[in-house]
């Protein structure tokens, strides 16, 4: 979908709601936001819709507002707060509803202002009041030693066959502790970073890493392959505990005689 189009749709929602008579703020998220520069044929509509005190579940229980804007395809509640939803033309969304004093306990990134009761001066209400959880960490010996021990558990519940949680083990928790200190190892692109993960644009912040992961995520046959390219780049990056890397060795050939069996 354009951007011209999703600017337009966020647009048109906002003067449905303003229309209804019952809301105050109308506020842009993540590349309809304060991002707009990143908007592709593949981004979607993120937005906050903020009530008038006591009328927030108007616009959960009744979707006429969006209806009215163009019909849903498909709509889904997935918090009691707001709705995933499809419009009949392709343009997908993720919404939610907050009250103005709800907003001081929510995480998110700031946003922008697509449409305003004129009378509503909070313009603050933009930018979180609230922190959000770090989802970095600044200490390389914590996150590798996870990393390590996620390859290790990760080999031992592949050898017993348990082959699907081995996979997750390595190729998701491994590279998510990796990708938590990453900022650490190599020099991040400036890239719009996101609070809330770090796996968003990584091959644009982190394209040296990024060039790697081809061999570090080989899939469900290939997961001690997997496994032993990650340890290699631990290797590289870190003074690995040797003990640690003899077991993870020698449990991937174990593992590797097992298929072959």
């Amino acid at each position: 979908m354009g951007k011209k189009q999703l600017l337009e749709r966020l647009n048109q929602i906002g003067r449905s709601i303003e229309e209804t008579g019952d809301a105050l703020l109308l506020l842009g998220l993540g590349s309809v936001g304060n991002e707009t520069e990143r908007l592709d044929e593949y981004s979607d509509l993120d937005f906050f819709v903020i009530a008038k005190p006591t009328l927030k579940t108007r616009f959960i229980d009744q979707l006429d507002w969006l209806e009215s804007v163009h019909p849903l395809a498909y709509s889904f509640k997935n918090t009691k707060d707001g709705y995933k939803i499809l419009f009949e033309d392709g343009i997908y969304g993720e919404f939610a509803v907050f009250e103005e004093e709800e907003m001081r306990n929510i995480h998110f990134s700031p946003g922008r202002i697509v449409w305003k009761e004129p009378s509503f001066n909070n313009l603050e209400i933009v930018s979180p009041l609230r922190r959000a959880p770090l989802i970095r960490q600044e200490s390389l010996d914590f996150a590798i030693n996870e990393a390590l021990t996620n390859l290790y558990v990760g080999l031992c519940r592949y050898a017993r066959g348990e082959k699907f949680s081995g996979m997750k083990f390595i190729q998701n928790h491994a590279i998510d502790n990796i990708l938590s200190v990453l900022h650490l190892i190599e020099k991040e692109v400036e890239y719009y970073l996101d609070i809330f993960g770090n796996d968003r644009r990584v091959e644009k912040r982190f394209p040296e890493f990024a060039g790697m992961m081809r061999e570090m995520l080989q899939g469900y046959q290939q997961v001690p392959e997997s496994a032993l390219k990650i340890l290699d780049y631990l290797e590289e990056v870190y003074p690995v505990n040797q003990n640690m890397r003899k077991e993870i060795r020698r449990l991937a050939i174990i593992c590797n005689q097992l298929d072959e069996q």
